[in-house]
């Protein structure tokens, strides 16, 4: 089995616990995963704790941008926090998509804190067979 390891990775994510939540004018980085799946591209994002109202999705020209807030929640008159470790702020991540996908049939579900993205392979890019047809191309010569 092999194991892929970031040592970077971690320090950032490690830097980002100790530093401010994000803004929406310098967003934190939202993990996610990329794979396809058939004639369709699919992108996970974890966006947990996020409302489907607070994510935002564009696309323009081939950048696909997602942005999300995770706001905090309504304090407690009476209580007070003894502790709060999960991040807040804005979350976001830019895709440089390539020409061969469809974005106009990108399709977005939100479940359990799982953004996905489903984006399909366009018409044009897909592989199809040539048929060649029986012409009469070729002529022969009397001699």
């Amino acid at each position: 089995m092999l194991m892929r390891t970031d040592p970077f990775r971690e320090l950032d994510r490690l830097a980002q616990q100790m530093m401010a939540p994000g803004t929406w004018s310098r967003p934190s980085a939202m993990p996610m995963d990329a794979y396809r799946d058939g004639d369709e591209y699919v992108v996970a994002f974890d966006v947990p704790g996020v409302s489907s109202d607070a994510i935002d999705i564009d696309v323009e020209r081939n950048m696909l941008t997602v942005k999300a807030e995770r706001r905090p929640v309504a304090k407690v008159e009476s209580g007070q926090m003894e502790l709060s470790e999960r991040p807040l702020g804005v979350f976001s991540r830019q895709i440089v998509l390539a020409d061969t996908l469809d974005t106009e049939r990108i399709q977005a579900d939100y479940d359990a804190g799982v953004l996905t993205l489903r984006i399909p392979i366009a018409e044009r890019a897909k592989p199809r067979k040539i048929s060649i047809g029986a012409g009469t191309g070729h002529k022969e010569i009397a001699g």
